[in-house]
């Protein structure tokens, strides 16, 4: 049994963290993975309406878009021109499970060396693609990288780094910490917009530019990667037991007590030693159902907040209702500058708060906003009009800009941050490559499919949308408990105070006295 699991007839312990220089330096450095992510992610929305891209590569979406009659909706519905946003994700996809295993034998640090190369390499074919082939090349090697690095991280960087800051980070601050990842990916996408709104102006070549600087993070995170050390969780599970609890002195500051900490940490490590194979068929047995279902849950609902497909194809989106391209990536700019600002203040407050009333409250803020996207583009159709006139398309834009902000004050750092908080040790790196491959293939369908159903139920795919947040919504306030402040190790308290989870802790501690007394 887990050591969530044996922590439900115990208080939460206080560990006496603090915040030290080198706790905020290895964070820092791990939740900088996600500036690859972030950038990966905007520079393609931009790109894939930049004239001169799809002059090399997509002609004929260009001799489309420049036809007197045409359905707006419908100018970039090519399957091949999304498959280059998309094939990001179903590599990731595929490279996080892998990263799971490599991370016990590696480390989290040499995962994160792993990715930043993947990603590094991914920049250089793309930025040199001469052919639509190599374009999905080059995004599938970046995808392998965003799936080794990832967790999300970052993810990841999607596989490593929010495990990494949430093992590290002191429990009080958690969130902050661990939502630094994320914080990161909104930079790297803030980034991302900024470039595109220049290279766009380039001919030609003005494409490869953008898609060619991922290389910088990609060297900043190989370089980063020689100078943060492994997080004592990973240090036991591998053998060097010594040298985690240095680390864990040296990350808590040579005067604080780690005596409670890390004898937690070796416990913990102990019991996932003896349970070390078959951490997926484990992960679906009885006594980690509400791991599973809430593991399952975030990512899926997650999906299906719309906000994918609108941060990646926010540039297509503006170009649709009527903005020129530049114009339409000037608004993606602020789009992310709005987001930055949401993931900033979400870092802040909720440590405070707590993560619930996050997720209910951008739940709801994002509901309203695409219902009135909706209503806007319903009203267009009724019309028959051709392209949105101006005061619909500006509502559209703020509309966007508004459900941005709620998403990035809740679902958007949470994502990261609930998985990463919730699992018991000895499944945690399974249970997040699970997480994250979800995301990840939720991600490609959506993006692969969503500009083939716009041009086909218009505004009828945002009503979906509201119809998984108010799921989402209902399912958080039913069945999500609070984590904020309570320690990794002694997370199983939570569900034993839920009221429908602390039947199965019930369950699981009964049958375990059953099989002591025989």
């Amino acid at each position: 049994m887990s050591r969530g699991l044996l922590a439900v007839e115990s208080n939460v312990p206080n560990y006496r963290e603090g915040i030290t220089f080198s706790v905020m330096m290895t964070c820092l450095m791990a939740a900088s993975c996600g500036l690859i992510f972030g950038y990966d992610s905007g520079v393609s929305g931009g790109v894939t309406q930049m004239e001169s891209f799809l002059s090399e590569f997509f002609p004929e979406v260009l001799s489309e878009m420049k036809k007197e009659k045409h359905d707006v909706y419908c100018k970039y519905d090519n399957q091949w021109l999304t498959a280059f946003t998309s094939s990001l994700y179903i590599a990731g996809m595929l490279s996080s499970l892998l990263a799971s295993h490599m991370t016990r034998m590696v480390g989290r640090q040499g995962i994160m060396l792993i990715g930043g190369a993947l990603f590094l390499a991914g920049s250089i074919v793309n930025a040199a693609a001469v052919s639509i082939a190599m374009l999905i090349i080059g995004r599938m090697l970046l995808g392998f990288g965003l799936g080794f690095t990832s967790q999300e991280t970052l993810f990841y960087t999607t596989q490593a780094a929010p495990v990494y800051l949430s093992e590290s980070a002191p429990a009080r601050w958690r969130g902050a910490f661990t939502s630094a990842y994320n914080a990161f990916v909104v930079i790297g996408i803030l980034f991302a917009t900024v470039t595109n709104y220049f290279t766009d102006r380039i001919p030609v070549w003005g494409w490869r530019v953008s898609l060619g600087l991922a290389a910088i993070p990609s060297v900043v995170i190989v370089a980063g990667a020689f100078f943060v050390s492994d997080t004592p969780s990973s240090l036991v599970l591998r053998g060097y037991p010594h040298r985690a609890r240095a680390t864990l002195q040296h990350i808590r500051g040579p005067h604080a007590d780690v005596d409670a900490e890390f004898k937690d940490i070796v416990l913990a490590a102990n019991q996932a030693h003896k349970n070390d194979k078959g951490a997926f068929k484990r992960l679906f047995s009885k006594q980690y159902r509400q791991y599973l279902v809430i593991g399952v849950a975030i990512p899926v609902f997650y999906g299906f907040t719309g906000m994918v497909v609108i941060a990646m194809f926010s540039p297509l989106l503006f170009r649709t209702v009527g903005f020129s391209s530049q114009n339409a990536i000037l608004g993606s700019v602020i789009n992310s500058a709005i987001n930055l600002v949401a993931t900033l203040l979400s870092s802040f407050i909720m440590d405070r708060i707590g993560r619930k009333f996050l997720f209910i409250f951008g739940g709801l803020g994002m509901m309203i906003c695409e219902v009135a996207i909706s209503w806007i583009m319903a009203d267009h159709l009724g019309k028959q009009e051709g392209i949105m006139p101006g005061n619909y398309a500006t509502s559209v834009l703020v509309l966007i800009w508004m459900c941005t902000f709620s998403f990035g004050l809740s679902w958007a750092p949470l994502r990261y941050v609930v998985p990463s908080e919730i699992y018991p040790v000895e499944v945690r790196s399974a249970g997040q490559a699970m997480s994250i491959s979800i995301t990840f293939c939720i991600s490609f369908l959506e993006l692969q499919v969503f500009i083939a159903l716009l041009c086909t139920m218009k505004y009828v795919v945002f009503l979906l949308f509201v119809i998984c947040l108010l799921a989402m919504t209902i399912f958080v306030v039913m069945f999500l408990p609070e984590t904020k402040g309570v320690p990794i190790e002694s997370m199983g308290s939570v569900w034993a105070q839920h009221w429908f989870w602390r039947r199965f802790t019930m369950n699981v501690k009964q049958e375990s006295q059953t099989l002591l007394v025989k």
